[in-house]
């Protein structure tokens, strides 16, 4: 969809976008691709030209690391939503499902990079710790304001994974990725709230870490979409 096409880099900064040659290019009729460009425009990803029209936003580093820093912020919140909402321990099993899968998908001491089939998977995993911890603070408010900072470029949880997995460190770093949610899902267990939004807003600056050294490197920033 258009949203994967921008976060891919299939378009430049500032190029302009019509509705009628996305129309050709996608094989779509015009009001879903109106009603497209016009949600990218509210998400952030694009800009209203003054003439009609819309065209791509360039995002700043400083840009892409403030949306990691506030998806930070609000999944340490849901973390400790979670921990004080919590009726029954096994409304952690499936956070524990999870865990368990993705530490046999790729395990810290595999050989790096795995293949393409075990890195999807892995990244289909990532992402539905996250959104499950999401679900667990019972809050749909919280939900929908993730929902849109995890729109942007190199905010989402998984976005920056490939270029870990590329680095120097990248058994420590996959290490130190499953002991955060391992003792994430302890501190909820515990309803310890506080050390749960600690815990997880750190797990968060794994994704800052992760960008810096791309962004230091440009094989490993090749591997980063966006």
């Amino acid at each position: 969809n258009l949203r994967e096409m921008l976060l891919r880099g299939d378009f430049q900064p500032g190029e302009r976008l019509s509705e009628l040659p996305l129309v050709a290019r996608l094989g779509v009729s015009r009001t879903p691709i109106r009603l497209a460009l016009d949600r990218l425009a509210n998400e952030g990803l694009l800009e209203s030209w003054p003439t009609g029209g819309f065209v791509v936003r360039a995002f700043t580093f400083t840009d892409v690391y403030d949306a990691i820093e506030l998806r930070g912020v609000l999944e340490g919140t849901a973390a400790r939503l979670a921990s004080e909402r919590l009726q029954d321990r096994n409304e952690l099993d499936g956070l524990r499902s999870i865990q368990d899968e993705l530490g046999r998908v790729i395990p810290p001491a595999a050989e790096l990079p795995p293949t393409i089939d075990s890195f999807a998977r892995y990244l289909d995993l990532n992402a539905s710790f996250h959104s499950t911890l999401i679900d667990l603070a019972k809050s749909p408010m919280l939900r929908r304001t993730l929902d849109r900072v995890q729109s942007l470029p190199f905010a989402s949880p998984s976005a920056t994974v490939f270029a870990r997995l590329k680095l120097p460190q990248a058994k420590e770093l996959l290490a130190l990725a499953e002991s955060q949610h391992n003792a994430i899902i302890a501190a909820i267990e515990n309803r310890q709230g506080s050390r749960a939004e600690t815990l997880t807003r750190e797990h968060a600056g794994l994704a800052l870490r992760n960008l810096e050294a791309a962004m230091a490197d440009k094989e490993v920033l090749s591997y980063v979409p966006g």
